[in-house]
């Protein structure tokens, strides 16, 4: 049974540590300074660059007609509004993005003049006019106007600086629309004395089903009232002050908003405040006015209150660089910044369900984050994580099952596995309390053992398939529940992994009887390894034999090339050219059995033959390090008695395709499992979701310390031998707490009870790590 604590405790600043002879002491030096939100801005990277609180709803920022996924772009793209609400690092549809503001003054001052189309008033910005940091996002249109913004939980706060006149009325308009143009229907009402606006829209989820419905509440300072009203497409009138808009016709989307103009704005200057909510527009309001009652004062306030939560929520980790460059430890802070971005906090925001504890959404996606994310908010904010996982079965009990991916209160598309079950197992293992346990068993049995009808946004499909044959089947015959009919292969490795972190709780539990069931259940992946496949790649064969594929339900075979959905030939998804295999090839998935490494090592021939293939599969293009499937192949390596072999192939990837450029991430940032990569290879340690493992290798800097906000104790990687040109990145040996450590892993407590580990580093391999008792666990089970 896995030991559970009650320590709690309270998060403190460890403050750099440097050899003072070597190096200067930098204890009064600001993280901040570290931490750009521009890094992955653009190229697909998708991040939020604007102002946010950690995991707040509020995040103000310039919305673009480019590559608008998350609001802004430095794509030199145009800027079409301000809105409150974005996802961070998300693919597919841009997400949220809803009521955007827009200013504008109206050629010759005539309403009729104005340009309230998206199209129309899209206008470029001035690309060094940006700055973005912690709680600021700031941007100058080549019409001359400036905006700045900072935000609170539920509201943010913009200034608008208009050029200097005397006769003409700067104009801010109100689009009731969202990123995507997804809006349904929207209301909106227009206070002709005060300006305020209010109202609400019906919107659809970027990447799920349903609809959801948010609200909001708009108010000026800083300026008359000229006068205002409501627009409809290219046109705005002062009568009347409310409207209710539907979708449109057809393909014909009608856009539609309110507006006010201004005058005596006091030195150019119109101050907004909006508040937000899923509530209603009253709460809105109330929330703004209670966060934001100053709006002429608080606008500095809010950016060093945002600022000072960052820097605690960033205070459990220093480093002592050791001489590696600051665009290492920009990526390194930058990548931490925005893992804690999103899931958000929506507590008082649920219009379903009030369970009278915090609640999180915006998990988008749980595919994605399971692997680094979440157990890098486990090390550093284990009270949100333990939330989170709350969160996620306070979900289970009032929808039914447990989520993979849910945003904007809805129901959101399931890549794989049922991987929320991953999260709940890992926070298990690393002994996080306040949670129900029993409840948790009972929510992934849910997942394991009964087929949703919908299984495309949670649950797990072809349950009885998987009962009856141990495998999902190529084409399977599923009449009991509906989803996508592909990814049988993926899904088999995912729903075998499930089902050893299933094993896993039960067994901590106490539960033999369903130990034994999910164990052997986890060993099902091996019915879909067809031994004689081979591959062969533009008319050469590789020379590799052994890969997985399809499998009909009568047990005959189907086929897909290996390299399908790779980057040498065509991206695959779930509404784009969908596959055996959900957006990576089998090349990719071949390494994806986390529970039985040394199983999967034994049918690619032993060592030697598994990591030949493990280096073609990073250096022939197949490697797609843009997808998080890709981030535990660098390490396995250690699997194969090979540990120092997974730091070298870590510098192919860090800082080639993770540096501190605008497109400095290698894809979207998925909520930032791509800077919690980041953070776990410079730190030297690397975890295994679902498992008490974290795989050690080489920090990428001198020092890291960690200090645990459950227990206050602080764990220390230290290392000999380092040199910031990294000829010394192999491991010669280590000892922990003073004792010699051969093994090529560490588990939780290391964490947990502030151990310190010390790595001496070289420029060749040594033997550590390689012995076979000293290679990360992996559950053997049964050939099938």
């Amino acid at each position: 049974m896995v030991h559970r604590q009650l320590l709690y405790g309270t998060p403190h600043l460890i403050l750099f540590l440097t050899t003072p002879l070597i190096f200067p002491l930098v204890i009064c030096a600001d993280i901040l300074q570290f931490v750009d939100p521009l890094i992955g801005s653009t190229n697909g990277g998708n991040v939020f660059a604007g102002s946010t609180k950690p995991y707040a709803l509020a995040k103000p920022v310039a919305n673009v007609d480019g590559q608008n996924t998350g609001g802004f772009a430095t794509d030199g793209s145009n800027i079409t509004g301000f809105s409150q609400v974005h996802d961070s690092g998300t693919g597919g549809n841009p997400s949220l993005g809803n009521f955007p503001l827009f200013p504008q003054v109206c050629d010759g001052d005539d309403i009729n003049n104005c340009k309230f189309l998206i199209g129309e008033r899209a206008t470029h910005y001035v690309e060094e006019s940006v700055v973005s940091r912690p709680g600021y996002f700031e941007v100058e249109l080549v019409s001359g106007i400036k905006a700045t913004m900072t935000s609170s939980e539920h509201a943010a706060l913009y200034k608008f600086e208009f050029p200097a006149s005397d006769d003409r009325h700067p104009l801010m308009l109100l689009d009731l629309t969202d990123l995507w143009q997804s809006r349904q229907n929207a209301t909106i009402i227009v206070d002709s004395e005060s300006g305020r606006l209010k109202g609400n829209g019906t919107f659809l989820p970027s990447f799920g089903a349903g609809s959801y419905v948010m609200h909001f509440c708009v108010d000026f300072f800083g300026a008359d009232v000229f006068d205002n009203g409501v627009w409809v497409n290219n046109r705005g009138g002062v009568e009347p002050k409310e409207l209710f808009v539907t979708r449109g016709f057809n393909l014909f989307y009608l856009e539609a908003g309110g507006w006010v103009r201004f005058n005596n704005l006091a030195n150019n200057i119109l101050t907004v405040r909006t508040g937000i909510s899923f509530i209603s527009a009253d709460q809105a309001c109330q929330r703004a006015q209670e966060e934001i009652p100053q709006p002429l004062g608080d606008f500095d306030r809010l950016v060093a209150e945002t600022e000072d939560a960052w820097r605690e929520k960033l205070s459990p980790i220093s480093v002592d660089p050791g001489g590696a460059g600051e665009d290492l430890q920009i990526s390194f802070w930058s990548g931490l910044y925005r893992s804690m971005i999103s899931p958000q906090n929506y507590t008082d925001e649920n219009p379903y369900w009030n369970s009278g504890i915090p609640y999180f959404d915006s998990f988008y996606c749980i595919w994605d984050a399971f692997r680094v994310q979440h157990p890098l908010l486990t090390i550093l904010d284990p009270k949100a994580q333990v939330q989170m996982v709350n969160s996620l079965l306070d979900i289970y009990k009032h929808e039914g099952w447990l989520p993979d991916c849910h945003m904007s209160l809805s129901t959101g598309w399931t890549q794989g596995g049922s991987n929320a079950d991953v999260v709940i197992v890992d926070a298990y293992v690393k002994n996080l309390t306040g949670i129900d346990w029993e409840l948790a068993l009972e929510a992934i049995i849910q997942d394991a053992e009964v087929e949703p009808l919908e299984w495309s946004y949670h649950g797990r499909g072809g349950l009885q398939s998987w009962k009856d044959l141990s495998y999902i089947p190529y084409l399977d015959f599923d009449p009991v529940g509906f989803g996508t009919n592909s990814r049988s292969i993926s899904r088999t490795l995912e729903y075998a992994y499930d089902d050893y972190c299933l094993a896993t709780l039960a067994q901590g539990l106490a539960r033999d009887d369903l130990f034994d069931k999910y164990v052997s259940r986890s060993a099902n992946w091996q019915h879909l390894w067809k031994s004689e496949q081979n591959s062969i790649i533009n008319g050469n064969d590789t020379g590799f034999v052994g890969f997985f594929q399809p499998k009909y339900q009568n047990g005959t075979w189907g086929y897909q090339d290996p390299i399908a959905c790779s980057a040498l030939a065509s991206f695959c998804s779930l509404t784009t050219n969908p596959s055996e295999t959900f957006e990576a090839s089998v090349w990719q998935y071949q390494f994806l059995v986390p529970q039985s490494m040394s199983t999967l090592i034994s049918l690619m021939g032993a060592e030697e033959s598994f990591i030949r293939r493990l280096d073609f599969f990073h250096m022939s293009g197949l490697a797609d390090i843009s997808n998080e499937p890709v981030f535990s192949t660098v390490y396995l390596y250690h699997y194969a008695g090979r540990p120092s072999l997974s730091t070298k192939r870590l510098h192919t990837y860090i800082p080639s395709s993770f540096n501190t450029s605008h497109d400095g991430l290698p894809g979207n940032d998925d909520s930032g499992s791509m800077g919690a990569f980041v953070v776990f290879g410079m730190m030297g340690l690397f975890p295994i979701a679902g498992q008490d493992v974290y795989l050690i290798s080489a920090p990428l800097f001198k020092q890291v310390n960690i200090t645990s906000p459950l227990t206050g104790n602080t764990a220390q990687i230290k290392t000999v031998g380092f040199d910031a040109s990294y000829k010394n990145i192999y491991i010669q040996n280590v000892t922990v707490n003073g004792q010699l450590w051969t093994k090529s892993w560490i588990g939780h407590s290391f964490f947990h009870d502030g151990w310190t580990m010390e790595l001496a580093l070289g420029e060749q391999e040594s033997e550590w790590g390689t012995k076979l008792e000293d290679r990360p666990p992996s559950w053997g089970g049964t050939v099938v």
